[in-house]
């Protein structure tokens, strides 16, 4: 059975309900999904699980949340090497420019992503949900031994 983190912050409880989601899907394919906030977990867990899934949403300028989540996330990225992960975030303005960006730096990191990341504006609709799901079963059949 495959271990998989779903870490997150969320300010208004839409990328926790896209964490839930992600959790959801992991659960459902078979694996056993771990839910934590960014405050619970650090770079000292990674080892623990097979793989992660990162939510964030977008905060300031197109940026990850700053106080609790890009710290923890600064602290995991020397552990991101070879390690299969998905993001997922929600949003209010902008493109979607932060989680290029994230993307970016979990490639440039030596990540493995499993399948595109996701994003919704505002609270997740059914269709966000769904894909949340998806994410989360990618996750989980990816990382199966």
């Amino acid at each position: 059975m495959s271990k998989v983190a779903v870490v997150y912050w969320s300010g208004t409880g839409n990328t926790e309900t896209m964490a839930a989601a992600v959790a959801d899907g992991i659960k459902e394919n078979g694996g056993e999904a771990t839910l934590l906030t960014a405050a619970e977990f650090d770079a000292s867990m990674m080892d623990l699980f097979d793989a992660v899934a990162f939510g964030c949403p977008s905060m300031g300028v197109e940026e990850l949340e700053e106080s609790e989540f890009a710290p923890m996330f600064a602290a995991c990225e020397s552990k991101l090497s070879g390690k299969r992960i998905a993001l997922f975030g929600s949003y209010g303005w902008g493109d979607g420019e932060w989680m290029r960006n994230w993307e970016q730096t979990c490639k440039e990191d030596g990540a493995l992503l499993v399948c595109d990341f996701v994003i919704c504006n505002e609270a997740p609709d059914d269709d966000a949900v769904a894909a949340c799901k998806a994410l989360g079963a990618a996750l989980s059949c990816q990382t199966a031994a």
